[in-house]
């Protein structure tokens, strides 16, 4: 076998599937995608067969890292049986290159994510957009939009991808079928999928891509996303343990920045993390979070039973001697619970919300505990948020691509509360520049507690800067 070939199947069958040898988009429209059908078929026939072998002879089953090393074994003998059968046929083997790119393909297929794999392996990937197996919607780090090569050979095809999927990734296998439609997993990279079929003519899937699966503040700044003074603004308020809600549209950046927070607390504390589908990735990073753990939400089983909502775990994060509770995204009921959490001692809570602006963020909280089983009025909902919450920061997406520029993430504006009156009272502390990023505008009530956790507040002459 050659260097090149054991390094593609090294890479194909590593996990995560996605840190080696890149596959660019050009090169994976010249697989040929029938002949890794056919062989994939093959090194999976034989796999089932030596697990079967294993079972017979009372032989524990293999590990993962195990399964894979044979695997690589496997695609190895297929591919040397099929360049004996073309040359014994008259017709010539693959080419270095070409098999190179079959192996990668087939171990992406086995273990990986299929024909999606080169795009999970270029950098400068941000979303994938499928709708249907042969619509495949590409976004670039600098605002491009492209057709690109189609995933799958059919839509059944596509959706068979997707279950392999659900049934390997996360810490519970999750169905996806007529029975259930929807889906979200965190891929082996860090990347969010999200996918539904049944209720649109063809199987849809989205993909967010992890592409700063561990920024800092100063990755931030360096990026453009906020200035130095907004970053130790946020710095102290991470230490000086505020609850922060972190808001802004689809895919504006709210978990990097959640991370990057995230990233400020001391390494003594002990993290839970809520999440609907794991994303976050704080328990694996062991040398910044030695004492973290990840709640997962449970759905319930095809009879209905075994499911633990996100509101469940937040409660139960609770018994679990948490330093700070980190909901990585706030869609529904558990809001009530969470805010509860922030209001009854757990300080230095982080957590993420869908908002257009930093001032709405209280009226959707509000709207999501009416929806919740408390069914908070919204006067009571405003006194929870004004005795929890403490800043919002708000993050905008701007995509000028069309107009020469390119895709941008900034923190456009930093929202303290400051009481209630029948509504939750606040004040805009940041609020953007003419680049768009945000600004020391106001000064900050709770000025001396970040003072205390080492912030140096702007002279007066430097507000709204």
């Amino acid at each position: 076998m050659s260097t090149a070939l054991s390094t593609a199947l090294s890479t194909a069958l590593s996990t995560p599937p996605s840190t080696g040898l890149p596959v660019g988009r050009r090169e994976a429209q010249q697989v040929d995608h029938e002949l890794v059908r056919r062989l994939r078929v093959q090194v999976a026939d034989r796999l089932s067969a030596q697990r079967r072998r294993d079972d017979a002879a009372g032989r524990p089953p293999m590990s993962g890292a195990d399964e894979r090393q044979f695997a690589r074994s496997l695609v190895v003998q297929v591919l040397e049986d099929h360049a004996r059968a073309e040359m014994e046929a008259g017709r010539p083997p693959l080419a270095p290159a070409a098999e190179e790119a079959v192996a990668a393909a087939i171990g992406a297929a086995l273990f990986g994510v299929g024909r999606l794999q080169p795009l999970l392996e270029d950098p400068d990937v941000e979303n994938v957009d499928v709708n249907g197996c042969d619509r495949v919607f590409v976004s670039y780090a600098d605002g491009r939009e492209e057709l690109s090569a189609p995933v799958a050979d059919s839509d059944e095809d596509l959706v068979e991808l997707v279950q392999v999927l659900a049934s390997n990734v996360g810490l519970t296998s999750r169905p996806f079928d007529a029975a259930n439609p929807q889906l979200d997993l965190r891929l082996p990279d860090g990347s969010r999928l999200s996918a539904v079929m049944g209720v649109c003519q063809r199987p849809a899937l989205s993909i967010r891509r992890a592409r700063l699966s561990s920024a800092s503040l100063a990755d931030l700044v360096a990026g453009g996303s906020m200035d130095e003074d907004l970053a130790q603004f946020l710095r102290a308020a991470v230490r000086a343990r505020k609850n922060i809600m972190i808001a802004g549209s689809t895919n504006s950046g709210k978990t990097t920045l959640l991370r990057a927070l995230a990233a400020e607390i001391p390494p003594h504390e002990r993290l839970i993390t809520v999440e609907r589908a794991l994303e976050l990735g704080l328990d694996q990073q062991v040398q910044a979070h030695p004492n973290a753990v990840a709640f997962e939400e449970r759905l319930p089983n095809s009879e209905g039973v075994g499911g633990v909502t996100m509101a469940e775990l937040v409660r139960r994060s609770l018994r679990m001697n948490p330093s700070r509770v980190i909901v990585g995204e706030v869609l529904g009921d558990e809001i009530v619970t969470m805010l509860n959490a922030m209001s009854q001692g757990n300080d230095g809570s982080l957590s993420t919300i869908h908002a257009n602006s930093s001032a709405e963020v209280f009226n959707r909280i509000a709207t999501y505990a009416l929806q919740a089983e408390e069914h908070l009025p919204v006067e009571a909902s405003h006194m929870l948020i004004a005795g929890a919450v403490d800043f919002v920061v708000f993050l905008d997406k701007q995509n000028t691509y069309h107009l020469g520029g390119g895709l941008r993430r900034v923190v456009a504006s930093v929202r303290e509360v400051t009481g209630v009156d029948g509504r939750v009272l606040s004040s805009e502390v940041f609020t953007a520049g003419a680049d768009g990023v945000a600004r020391a505008h106001a000064p900050l009530q709770c000025a001396a507690d970040l003072e205390a956790a080492g912030w140096v507040a702007p002279v007066l002459t430097r507000w709204g800067g």
